[in-house]
């Protein structure tokens, strides 16, 4: 009888109820080890079953790839070191393989691999929708934003953004009551901006606090967006009240039309700065929303349908053996390399370029990723690394 062929590296990996806490360490380990970005985490859990068997196979991979020099593995001691100072802050480790992880945020491409949560944890399962705005909001965008976050609390939706001064603190405010989830772009335990103190604790006790950055972490300015991935990636849409031309609001409307979430925008006098970016999104084909019903109507048809959810009881599902994947020719690992540049591409493309098997083209960037020679884009691109 031939040997069972091994599974695809594009199926999606299995999900499990909670991990046990063996491979939760494990999983930390991968992730925190080097070379291994949200899109190779994915890949190698697809293929391995088990981050214990990918964590295995690192060291053969990347000499495949080219890398010169072993390749630098988390230990379990550094792993060990951050569940305990996560356990301490209060909060908990949520692995994309796991039910318990925001199941918008794990239909993503490329979806962060591991995030803190500390509060009311069942709120990531519930629909949810972002409201997010300008810092520096003016008195009808705060009445507008409160408006808004209450009757889609009311309506049972989540409310999701990210605790910035203006209408993000504003929308959190009207929506505790019902159900907030406040992103945060430093660790969970960080506090920013310092004045939200108080309301950065009541959300933690209250709604649900998430970030995929390590306890302790201070946040910096190109962690922000970052954060705004993932606050329309936990979305069915984001609704922006008020945005100048150029501000990180912005940033999220386009992140969530990427992620093809539906973006909603209030409508804003000409005149005004803060409404120069709203009004620009709603030239661009974002939905116009100016009252609560609206943008109850418009989000009816993006409801998901009841998911089946695993118990908690569920039994966790068997690793697949750890089959390593078949070992591609130097000469059709060169030609992925060369059909490669400092611009883009995705797979299908690589596929053509080289008439390679797609599985051969998937293999050669696994092995060229863990040896640090190209860089993963999301939505499936990839390029050549920059030189060192």
């Amino acid at each position: 009888m031939p040997a069972p062929e091994p599974p695809s590296l594009f199926s999606p990996p299995p999900r499990v109820a909670e991990l046990p806490e063996s491979e939760r360490l494990a999983s930390l380990r991968l992730i925190r080890s080097e070379n291994v970005g949200p899109v190779t985490f994915r890949d190698l859990i697809a293929h391995f079953g088990s981050a214990a068997a990918a964590l295995a196979a690192m060291p053969e991979l990347s000499r495949r790839g080219g890398f010169r020099r072993a390749i630098r593995l988390c230990t379990t001691g550094e792993a060990e070191a951050e569940l305990t100072r996560a356990r301490t802050a209060g909060a908990e480790l949520l692995f994309m393989t796991e039910a318990r992880y925001p199941p918008a945020l794990a239909a993503l491409d490329a979806p962060p691999p591991l995030i803190y949560a500390k509060g009311r944890l069942p709120l990531l399962q519930r629909p949810t929708v972002a409201v997010v705005g300008s810092r520096q909001c003016s008195a009808a965008g705060t009445k507008l934003a409160r408006h808004f976050a209450i009757e889609l609390g009311r309506a049972g939706y989540v409310v999701a953004s990210g605790l910035a001064r203006g209408i993000d603190s504003v929308a959190h405010e009207a929506a505790l009551e019902h159900g907030t989830l406040a992103v945060l772009a430093g660790g969970i335990d960080v506090v920013y901006p310092p004045e939200h103190e108080a309301l950065h604790a009541a959300i933690g006790e209250r709604g649900c606090l998430v970030t995929e950055m390590p306890v302790g972490f201070v946040p910096r300015g190109k962690d922000f967006p970052r954060r705004n991935r993932i606050i329309s990636g936990v979305s069915l849409g984001v609704l922006i009240v008020e945005a100048a031309r150029r501000s990180g609001t912005l940033v999220t409307a386009r992140l969530a039309a990427e992620q093809g979430r539906e973006v909603f925008a209030v409508p804003g006098h000409p005149l005004d700065p803060r409404a120069e970016g709203t009004n620009k999104l709603l030239k661009s084909g974002a939905t116009l929303v100016t009252e609560a019903s609206d943008l109850l109507s418009a989000l009816t048809p993006l409801m998901p349908r009841p998911a089946m959810h695993l118990r908690d009881d569920a039994p966790a599902l068997a690793p697949r053996p750890a089959v390593m994947p078949p070992e591609i020719c130097d000469g059709d690992r060169r030609r992925v390399v060369a059909a490669l540049g400092p611009a883009p591409v995705d797979v299908d493309t690589l596929v053509r370029g080289t008439g390679l098997a797609i599985r051969s083209v998937q293999i050669a960037l696994i092995e060229l990723a863990l040896a640090g020679r190209i860089e993963r884009h999301g939505n499936g691109l990839v390029s050549l690394a920059p030189a060192p």
